[in-house]
């Protein structure tokens, strides 16, 4: 696809159920012109809050009820042209749209028509949280501008490249294929971007460099790629399979749910809360933030140092099941808001691995830092690194690349 259009700007969108999570790039430098947030839509006490980076100004609020992601999006749209940022703007490319699920029939970022919608639709009942608002973000920005290329990037794109033997569940294939009942794992656009500036750091091209991918925040989720192409994940057909998160169990014995139903009364809805919002770190010590969760071990709390334990022996299985996979790995990188700050956790996941040729420096993984930088000293055979994600300028790169002529000549 290309457009006649020649803006260097790219608006990337990420709708929740309640909120719009958006920045403005210029694609000439990748620089942000804008970003911002607007939360708890819907409800009498929405806030928006909106900075305006390209000129320097300080960041402007909003709190009062916004109805609906239409009201959003205009609140929105009205804020960066107080900024000379506006959306009817000649220097806008596209918008691209995180979409977090895809299915099997998007393994690239795609121009939205109404067959791609329709097909985003259709993946709703494999993705009944983030499907619907990805839906809306993308409506919305439609109406505002029909005439702009929309583009969606998937977060299960990058996972597409899995073999059969990494995506398939050991159930019967009919039913399988009948309700897409397989792995197609998140965090992609983290996942693809992480690795690629992993190889970068490491002075590899990317196809030349095993990389093991942690994204630890309140959802986590690993992968092993291999020459820049994903040859397994944690997170599955949803994102609660897996690591231990924040208030997702990550992996269980499936029976635990048939368990529940029949002799705890619980409904098949209660056990879904249960498992999403109530397990992981705040199910078992009542806490999901990990700064949170170390204070308390450091004060000898013992819930919290059993979460913590769990939390990293999942962590630990899937690094040494990920090196199986892989054979030979040439970094191991920690991204998001736990891998990228949580000195501690980066500590605990490779001690006791040496023999695989991890070690973390205590100094180095003590260094506070924006910039993607190695933890593991000069003998380890493996790197360990640090390396901030951008989901934001990988879903504009795409998009740019996508919808700009030059790039597709």
């Amino acid at each position: 696809m290309t457009t006649a259009n020649q803006g260097t700007r790219v608006l990337v969108l990420n709708s929740g159920s309640s909120s719009v999570k958006y920045q403005l790039l210029d694609m000439t430098d990748a620089s942000r012109l804008a970003v911002g947030l607007v939360e708890r839509i819907g409800e009498q006490t929405s806030r928006l809050k909106h900075t305006p980076l390209a000129t320097g100004g300080a960041a402007r609020e909003q709190n009062g009820p916004i109805a609906d992601h239409a009201a959003a999006l205009k609140a929105v749209a009205a804020e960066l042209a107080a900024d000379g940022l506006g959306l009817d703007s000649p220097e806008l490319a596209a918008i691209g749209h995180r979409v977090v699920h895809g299915g099997l029939k998007f393994s690239a970022p795609t121009v939205i028509t109404n067959e791609v919608l329709a097909e985003i639709e259709r993946l709703v009942p494999v993705a009944p949280l983030h499907n619907p608002a990805n839906i809306t973000g993308i409506r919305t920005a439609q109406a505002l501008r029909p005439d702009l290329p929309q583009v969606a990037v998937f977060d299960t794109a990058f996972h597409t490249t899995m073999p059969e033997s990494a995506a398939r569940y050991a159930i019967d294939v009919a039913t399988a294929d009948e309700h897409r009942i397989r792995r197609y794992g998140f965090h992609g656009t983290s996942h693809a971007y992480v690795s690629r500036e992993t190889a970068k750091l490491l002075g590899k091209a990317p196809e030349d460099v095993n990389v093991i991918v942690l994204h630890l925040g309140n959802g986590a989720s690993a992968s092993a790629v291999r020459g820049g192409r994903c040859v397994d994940t944690s997170m599955g057909l949803t994102p609660l399979e897996g690591l231990v998160m924040g208030t997702r169990s990550g992996d269980i014995d499936p029976a635990v749910t048939f368990h529940l139903v029949r002799n705890a009364g619980m409904s098949v809805d209660d056990v879904d809360a249960l498992l999403n919002k109530k397990s992981g770190l705040v199910g078992l010590c009542g806490d999901n933030d990990m700064r949170e969760i170390r204070r308390r071990c450091d004060e000898g709390d013992e819930k919290a140092q059993l979460a913590f334990d769990i939390y990293i022996h999942r962590l630990k299985k899937y690094i040494g099941a990920y090196y199986a996979v892989l054979g030979k790995v040439d970094a191991i990188a920690f991204t998001a808001g736990v891998g990228e700050n949580a000195a501690p956790v980066r500590e605990a996941a490779v001690t006791g691995l040496e023999e695989l040729g991890l070690a973390v420096d205590g100094e180095l993984n003590a260094v506070r830092s924006e910039s993607p930088r190695l933890i593991s000293p000069e003998y380890a055979r493996v790197a360990v690194a640090v390396v901030p994600t951008d989901e934001e300028l990988e879903i504009a790169q795409q998009t740019y690349a996508l919808v700009t002529p030059a790039l597709n000549s």
